[in-house]
């Protein structure tokens, strides 16, 4: 679990949460893909209604589902990249399990809050992101291992 955990935390680092990362080909139109690969492992992650999995040995170990719905669409990729990403960033920085950001996150008029009950065994969440204390994005997340 711990090799688990730590793999989660640097493949959520070095995709979407990366704003430079480059992204690979999608299965489905519309979409965004992020690969990461290191020694027997590799995180598969797609945007926007989306899964993240991950293969040990190419056998499928972990799995999230998720949902988010921008509530402001004035704001996107001005909010994701002064609020969601930076957060997203700091998976792992608390005691939270790393399946998206902290707890807790401020940068200036925006903030993120991620909600979440269980473990990497199975879980749900709810992450949040406010622009002066007004709700302009949430998502839902569920998953766990898979057997």
């Amino acid at each position: 679990m711990n090799n688990l955990e730590r793999f989660l935390i640097e493949a959520k680092k070095q995709t979407y949460a990366n704003a430079n990362i480059e992204k690979i080909q999608s299965t489905r139109l519309n979409s965004n893909d992020y690969e990461y690969k290191k020694d027997n492992m590799v995180y598969h992650g797609t945007k926007f209604i989306g899964e993240e999995v991950v293969y040990i040995n190419n056998k499928t170990c972990w799995a999230m589902n998720y949902h988010g719905v921008t509530l402001d669409e004035s704001l996107g990729e001005v909010a994701m990249d002064k609020a969601l990403r930076p957060a997203l960033m700091m998976v792992g920085k608390d005691n939270i399990i790393p399946v998206r950001g902290p707890k807790e996150f401020v940068n200036g008029e925006y903030k993120y809050k991620f909600d979440v009950d269980g473990d990497l065994n199975y879980f749900n969440g709810t992450e949040t992101v406010y622009k002066n204390n007004i709700k302009i994005f949430e998502l839902k997340c569920s998953g766990g291992l898979v057997e």
